[in-house]
């Protein structure tokens, strides 16, 4: 039995009180912030050769992750090669893209319905962006186009191809980008010197792809899952009329008094990333376990291997508190047709602030769904029926929204 529940716009309801907003929610953010120390050097670790373009250094020494289960010894070394530049990234992910594809979970094993391309696009930054597409067979009607923000130290490729894929099956294009610095774009590896400008690159380079003519007259629909949530939320507040509707996963789009670091502790951050904005010194926790409630399909997460899961960044620390609070500032303009979806046990990102989001935005055209006992990662790490429960929810949303077009 799904004990998901749904809440759609109706006359306002008590307020949310601010303890229980403020709940004690373990944040990432908050779970790093308190400690500062530097990053241990293995010291058997082999160099790897950067290119002078990226880098002054001609070595850098890569540190050994732990093993991956079930691969050869060969891919281990590959997976264990430095990551912070494109380059490198772009390698593992091509050393590992069959291994990927036979793992034993459901976003793995459906056919791919459709057409795929990948290219990438340089943008006014000259950065080379990653792009890819999915779209249904030629002569099946699309119905509309998603496009997609992928969360903080994530990509658009690995999980995210068998999302693509469910939502091309229900007749639907979708598209797609790495944020600078992540997945198979160029840029530090987890480095985000500003979040207005991963949000700039989501408009510059989806107002591109929506000149196509596969998508002339079609409805385009923003997905943001975790901190793309807050990229999506963004993108929305630069350009209130350039969606027809927004899908959040789990959204980071506010983070709780309670939650945040202690303000001479913020200071001391604010003050260090603007001396070392690009040091790793913030000890960053295995949140697998926090994300996945079925066990098995956690530790697939190890063969995303072009993730960013090493210490976070100073920089990137202050941009993601910043970006919260500026969200929370201009909720109330969120005024775009509005699905926000979230896992009621997660404790990454507070389900009290989708709550919140959905109380306070001005959309009038706005559902929540609640998933009793979900984590975070609703679309890959549940049990499989949970999971197919979220994407009909997708699709019957989508649906009823592209038939009145």
């Amino acid at each position: 039995m799904d004990l998901s529940f749904t809440l759609r716009f109706r006359p306002p309801n008590p307020p949310l009180s601010r303890r229980k907003l403020e709940s004690p929610v373990i944040h990432p953010l908050k779970r790093v912030l308190p400690n500062f120390h530097r990053p241990d050097i293995n010291p058997n670790a082999k160099p790897f050769p950067m290119s002078s373009r990226t880098h002054q250094s001609t070595v850098v020494t890569a540190k050994l992750n732990k093993p991956i289960d079930g691969v050869s010894e060969e891919l281990n070394l590959i997976a264990s090669q430095n990551l912070d530049h494109a380059p490198a990234r772009r390698r593992v992910r091509s050393a590992f893209a069959q291994v990927q594809q036979e793992l034993d979970h459901p976003l793995f094993k459906m056919t791919p319905p459709g057409k795929t391309y990948e290219w990438y696009e340089r943008n006014s930054r000259g950065s080379e962006i990653f792009c890819k597409r999915w779209i249904p067979e030629p002569g099946v009607r699309m119905k509309g186009a998603v496009f997609f923000c992928h969360g903080y130290g994530d990509t658009c490729t690995f999980f995210f191809e068998g999302i693509a894929n469910r939502i091309v099956a229900s007749g639907y294009g979708v598209y797609a980008l790495d944020h600078p610095g992540f997945g198979l774009s160029e840029g530090l590896h987890g480095y985000i010197p500003s979040f207005d400008e991963l949000a700039d690159n989501v408009i510059e380079q989806y107002t591109k792809i929506k000149g196509r003519p596969e998508l002339r007259g079609l409805p385009c629909f923003l997905l943001g899952q975790s901190m793309g949530g807050a990229v999506a939320l963004k993108v929305h507040l630069k350009e209130p009329r350039a969606w027809d509707g927004i899908i959040l996963v789990a959204p980071m789009c506010r983070i709780a008094e309670d939650v945040q670091p202690p303000a001479p502790v913020l200071k001391v951050l604010i003050l260090l990333s603007k001396v070392m904005p690009k040091a790793k010194l913030l000890p960053q926790k295995d949140l697998a376990a926090l994300c996945f409630r079925d066990l098995k399909k956690g530790k697939m997460a190890d063969y995303n291997v072009i993730c960013y899961n090493d210490q976070m960044r100073l920089k990137t620390a202050v941009e993601l508190l910043n970006a919260t609070k500026d969200i929370e500032k201009q909720v109330e303009k969120v005024s775009s047709p509005l699905l926000i979806l979230h896992g009621a046990a997660d404790k990454v990102t507070d389900p009290l602030v989708s709550q919140f989001l959905y109380q306070k935005a001005s959309s009038k055209d706005k559902t929540l769904k609640l998933y009793e006992g979900a984590y975070h990662s609703i679309l890959e790490g549940e049990p499989d029926t949970k999971i197919f429960a979220v994407f009909d929810d997708i699709i019957a949303w989508l649906d009823s929204r592209c038939s009145a077009k």
